[in-house]
């Protein structure tokens, strides 16, 4: 399942890649989309001399959160040993000339890089760790000249990202989960196993016998996504065996549906020109309204209005008819102008000297 899954991402691929990078921590997950992407590297060059990948790197972020962490590097980087030898061992012992004198065989690099974890008040240290993961990914990536990263994440991660879109109350976009490719940090990355469940990984390493390291954390039950993963799934699974295969097809209709909301407000921006003029905005509906200002300030700001204050906008926006009529309403980190004829978005420390209050 798991040789399968990386198999057809593989073939799907518009472009394959010279080089592969596979984020790599040394747990089951990665473990199990390093060997799969490690074998089919090495069949495809028995096969074809000239097949790509021609080189697979394992990328390894120590944060040094845990006590384990050194652990986890060591580890990962006598994986990599490991797989290595076989390989030549195998070369060594074929009884096929071919595969004996393999040409110009995969190569498989080991790259560790140390971060530190630079907390502000108010600012989560997960999101933190995972905001420095992703930069020490992208940056080795691209010394390394791979095409692209791929990351281990599997079908209960799906799940989980789902249940926890929907104890926000989260829209399409979060309903969506984990896409199945994204672009961070100027670097490709790739989630091939989302449909695989995270016991079938695990079943998988058993069988081969490979072993692989556990993360401590993985049973704090003070994050959400463990106490769903030990409390909750066990419940889904008997009440619903399929329902990681359910929520995965769910994600992806939430995916569509968000991409054509996001095509739509293009339209729409297009329309009421950019950055939106009052008038040409309340001919839209208030759907419509709420769609494409949500667009304009996350595509252009980086700004996210919770519901509420987007609702405040609306109602300010339906209430604009006069030419002197103010607009100052917080969205995100900021806030929501009116400029002349037209609205406009400036970051909090520069819409507080405007000398209007701020409303919420």
């Amino acid at each position: 399942m798991v040789d399968d899954a990386v198999r057809r991402w593989w073939q799907a691929l518009p472009q394959q890649p010279e080089v592969l990078a596979v984020a790599f921590s040394s747990g089951a997950d990665s473990t199990a989309l390093l060997l799969a992407v490690w074998r089919m590297a090495v069949q495809a060059r028995q096969r074809d001399a000239a097949a790509l990948p021609r080189r697979v790197v394992a990328l390894h972020v120590h944060h040094g959160l845990q006590e384990a962490a050194d652990r986890f590097e060591a580890a990962g980087e006598e994986f990599c040993r490991c797989l290595r030898d076989a390989l030549a061992t195998q070369s060594g012992k074929a009884e096929n000339e071919a595969l004996r004198t393999l040409a110009a065989p995969p190569d498989l690099a080991w790259r560790s890089a140390r971060v530190t974890i630079a907390l502000a008040a108010g600012d989560s240290l997960e999101a933190r760790a995972r905001e420095e993961r992703y930069t020490a990914l992208a940056r080795m990536a691209q010394e390394e000249g791979a095409g692209v990263v791929l990351l281990g994440h599997h079908a209960d991660d799906q799940a989980e990202s789902v249940l926890l879109a929907l104890s926000r109350g989260a829209g399409v976009a979060g309903l969506a989960g984990m896409s199945t490719a994204f672009t961070r940090q100027g670097s490709r990355f790739a989630r091939p196993l989302l449909e695989v469940p995270g016991q079938a990984l695990r079943d998988w390493l058993r069988e081969l016998q490979i072993p692989w390291q556990e993360d401590p954390s993985n049973t704090d039950l003070r994050f959400t996504r463990n106490r769903f993963r030990h409390a909750v799934f066990p419940a889904l699974e008997q009440a619903m065996p399929a329902f990681r295969t359910s929520f995965a097809r769910s994600a992806r209709l939430a995916a569509e549906a968000d991409l054509l909301l996001g095509e739509l407000a293009q339209h729409d921006l297009a329309a009421v020109g950019e950055p939106p003029a009052i008038k040409p905005l309340q001919t839209l509906s208030r759907e419509r309204q709420t769609n494409v200002l949500r667009w304009w300030l996350k595509q252009r700001h980086g700004a996210v209005g919770s519901e509420a204050q987007m609702r405040a906008l609306l109602e300010v926006l339906a209430a604009c008819t006069t030419r002197g009529h103010q607009i100052h309403i917080r969205v995100g980190a900021g806030y929501v102008q009116r400029r002349d004829a037209r609205l406009t978005w400036v970051p909090q420390h520069l819409g507080t000297i405007k000398g209007c209050p701020p409303s919420s």
